[in-house]
């Protein structure tokens, strides 16, 4: 089977670091695909936050990663490397450690999941990301178990949301903040059993009131810094706090008689510089564990809006004003 593959593409760079405005549209060479690798015509491509930090300079791409921005993608298979000949043809979403805001992109084959039908290529484009950093977190870390209460941050963020759709779909009680009224209603009806709004709400004392003073099983944390002191106020006996971003801050005090007492867990990841192998793992997890709920229909991701990929700059812009609830994607 072959297909036939443009020699150059349309790709989105930040030429130097700075806001959306240095998002610009260049002609790059197809990358082509190696071993174990395949190359996917991009149909749709998400947009997250350490596509941000990266275009403000603050998260370079692991060695060997396109500076390319975009850490997910959805397509057809146009081309595929030695090992990877099966996904000729087929439809793939597919975590990467860039390259996604182009026409094509290489993806390991190990981190490409089949699209099912009903689901459209928007829609499977916003699942990788959010749903291997849930996964891995929340459950291989935070070790979350059906009946656990969890306070997830960012409620209505791409992360937010696939964490109360997971936690629906697996029996926790997950609470998460928002920063308005508006947003909390919103992350009810997605499925939250609470939202506290952090603006007008202490959530480590809104956390003991819910949970009748137990407190939650599992903090799911994107906020860092002056946060941690408060989210393991928040921690039942046995809790588990998971770090997945430092959006206010990389350092913070902690009472470590607390932490021994109370016989806490304080982790976390990143999930980008991970290696392939690690990455594939997770996908294989993912398929027996999560995918017959994409393939159901039981399992969406909450959308935000669509950009042209041209137009990444508002993408970025949109993601960093805070006014979307999902995901954002952009069509090449």
């Amino acid at each position: 089977m072959q297909f036939e593959t443009a020699s150059t593409m349309v790709a989105i760079e930040a030429q130097q670091p700075g806001g959306p405005e240095v998002l610009v549209a260049s002609e790059r060479p197809v990358p082509q695909p190696g071993q174990d690798e395949v190359l996917v015509r991009v149909a749709a491509a998400g947009v997250n936050r350490p596509d941000v930090l990266q275009r403000r300079g603050f998260y370079p791409p692991p060695p060997g990663a396109p500076d390319v921005l975009g850490l997910e993608i959805a397509g057809m298979v146009v081309g595929a490397g030695p090992g990877a000949q099966h996904l000729l043809g087929q439809d793939v979403c597919a975590l990467v450690a860039g390259g996604g805001y182009a026409e094509y992109c290489v993806a390991p084959a190990g981190t490409c999941l089949p699209v099912p039908d009903g689901l459209s290529m928007t829609q499977a484009a916003a699942l990788p990301e959010t749903l291997f950093t849930v996964w891995t977190n929340l459950f291989e870390r935070g070790f979350a178990a059906e009946g656990d209460w969890v306070l997830v941050h960012g409620g209505t963020s791409g992360i937010g949301t696939m964490a109360i759709m997971l936690g629906r779909l697996f029996g926790l009680k997950v609470a998460v903040t928002c920063g308005s009224d508006e947003k909390c209603s919103r992350a009810k009806e997605i499925g939250a059993a609470a939202a506290i709004n952090y603006k007008d709400q202490d959530f480590a004392e809104e956390v003991k009131r819910l949970t009748g003073g137990g407190g939650v099983a599992v903090v799911l944390d994107m906020v860092g810094g002056d946060y941690l002191p408060r989210n393991i106020a928040s921690l039942a006996e046995e809790g588990r706090h998971v770090s997945i971003a430092t959006q206010r801050g990389a350092t913070a005090e902690v009472n470590i008689m607390d932490v021994m007492r109370r016989r806490l867990t304080l982790t976390g990841s990143t999930l980008r510089p991970r290696s392939v192998a690690f990455k594939s793992a997770v996908a294989d997890e993912i398929k027996r564990n999560v995918w017959s709920f994409v393939e159901s229909g039981q399992l969406r991701p909450v959308m935000d809006r669509t950009f042209p990929l041209a137009e990444a700059a508002a993408a970025h812009a949109r993601m960093e004003a805070g006014e979307h609830v999902g995901k954002i994607v952009l069509l090449p």
